[in-house]
């Protein structure tokens, strides 16, 4: 499959790409971030827009002083922004702010209405730790099975609807792995979490920055009832992110953290709690990170997200096509260019001769090539995908509990941003084949507690660069 390199060129519109650092040969170079899964770095447009805004920064809510209320008619349009990305109806869905996916989905963990007879979660293997830790704790949480490559199984889902549906209270799935970059269904998925009477929250995360999200009516059966979504992966590290919901379910209930702006009236005998969102944004809330996202939605508005998946799936396609020519190099997940707009540039791999731990700093300090290794905070998942049996997996268990992970198991994974192109892909796939070919400079040195190599007798001067 050849890839015709004619991509727009998006790069202009980011903050630091331009921005070299330290080689262990001496030299500079731009650092290559291929780690956005991770974390993203901020649009020029939505860093101007904090830097403006902060000259008129106050407190939100009930001030009335001029920039009290020209804060908090910006914080409530970046509400609006929110729900008009996801198209949401106001009327029936409301925004809360918190600081991101994680804390989003703890916080529907501890308010959803779980009941007697409902007292189900359904999630997946492949989830986030942050989209299955807070089921297990909050409610009865059950797995769907995984295909060996990793994908959903659907048809394990119909089998425990069918045993579990009137006591499933919420589907909790995925909408993108941040591992393999597989997309599920989650509108057909929707349906089917309905058809039992149960509701389904989308842990939207990696999915929002890179394809279009709709929340839908409640009448369409193929709606979604909750989203969780980080300002930090859609270019607006300020600290931000929002869970979007039903309103019917926060109109009820006791919110999970109480004070400030929580209520409507205190005394001493009696607390009437505030509607949503007020109820559940307890506190001074982060105003110039909901500022910061609302700015990002505007940017990614206007380039269209159709733009934005046009641009990952050439650049995932030209990536899939030139890893699979180096040598000793294993890739999970989908590996078919062809197939690249059915999946999101989040690019798992491992080298048969190289730690992960290894082929990651080398990349780092030799290349200024920025990846990420280890198991992406989905640890059931990478043990799937690299056919661990449930006796290895639980001497990997006992040796990291002893405070050993030198031979924890992991892969390495490269990750596209709107900002990233083919030039970024070239330079992975050098630096790749030269370490499958033992031609890095480096003597590395692991670290038992944390696995991690580092280079012998060399360190990058960090205070040079940035002090605090």
């Amino acid at each position: 499959m050849v890839i015709a390199k004619n991509q727009t060129n998006f790069r202009d519109l980011f903050v630091g790409l331009e921005v070299e650092v330290p080689l262990l040969d001496g030299n500079q170079r731009p650092y290559i971030n291929l780690d956005n899964a991770a974390s993203t770095p901020p649009l020029k447009s939505v860093l101007n827009t904090v830097n403006d805004f902060m000259r008129y920064y106050s407190s939100v809510h009930r001030g009335t002083g001029f920039k009290s209320q020209l804060s908090t008619h910006a914080y409530e349009r970046s509400r609006q922004l929110v729900l008009e990305f996801l198209e949401a109806n106001p009327a029936e869905h409301v925004c809360i702010f918190g600081k991101n996916t994680t804390e989003a989905i703890n916080k529907l963990a501890r308010r959803f209405p779980f009941s007697t007879e409902r007292d189900i979660v359904i999630t997946s293997g492949m989830e986030h730790h942050s989209n299955d830790l807070p089921w297990r704790a909050n409610a009865r949480a059950i797995h769907i099975d995984l295909l060996p490559d990793g994908r959903l199984n659907e048809p394990d889902l119909d089998a425990k609807l069918a045993i579990y549906g009137n006591h499933v209270a919420l589907l909790a799935i995925t909408g993108a792995s941040n591992v393999t970059g597989y997309l599920n269904p989650i509108y057909r998925l929707a349906e089917k979490a309905h058809a039992v009477g149960a509701y389904i929250l989308v842990d939207a995360a990696q999915l929002a920055p890179h394809r279009k999200v709709t929340m839908g009516s409640l009448e369409d059966p193929a709606h979604l009832d909750f989203v969780a979504i980080s300002a930090h992966k859609m270019y607006a590290p300020f600290g931000t992110g929002a869970l979007v919901g039903r309103r019917d379910i926060f109109e009820r209930g006791d919110p999970d953290m109480v004070g400030g702006g929580t209520v409507e009236i205190v005394t001493l005998d009696e607390v009437v709690w505030a509607g949503p969102p007020d109820r559940d944004e307890a506190g001074s809330p982060n105003t110039v990170g909901a500022v910061a996202l609302g700015a990002a939605i505007r940017e990614l508005s206007q380039i269209s997200m159709e733009a934005v998946a046009r641009h990952e799936t050439e650049l995932t396609a030209y990536a899939l096509e030139k890893l699979q020519g180096i040598p000793g190099l294993i890739l999970y997940g989908d590996r078919r260019p062809e197939y690249a707009a059915e999946r999101l540039g989040v690019l798992p791999f491992l080298l048969d001769s190289h730690s992960h731990f290894l082929v990651a700093s080398i990349l780092g300090y030799e290349y200024g090539i920025g990846v990420r290794s280890g198991c992406f905070c989905a640890h059931p998942y990478l043990l799937h995908l690299l056919g661990l049996d449930k006796q290895e997996a639980n001497e990997v268990r006992n040796q990291m509990v002893s405070g050993d992970k030198s031979q924890m198991p992991g892969m390495i994974r490269a990750s596209f941003g709107l900002y990233n192109d083919f030039s970024d892909v070239d330079a992975l796939v050098q630096a790749l084949t030269d370490i499958v070919q033992n031609k890095y400079r480096g003597s590395y040195v692991q670290e038992i507690a944390s696995g991690e190599f580092l280079l012998e007798n060399w360190a990058p001067r960090y205070d040079e660069y940035f002090q605090l």
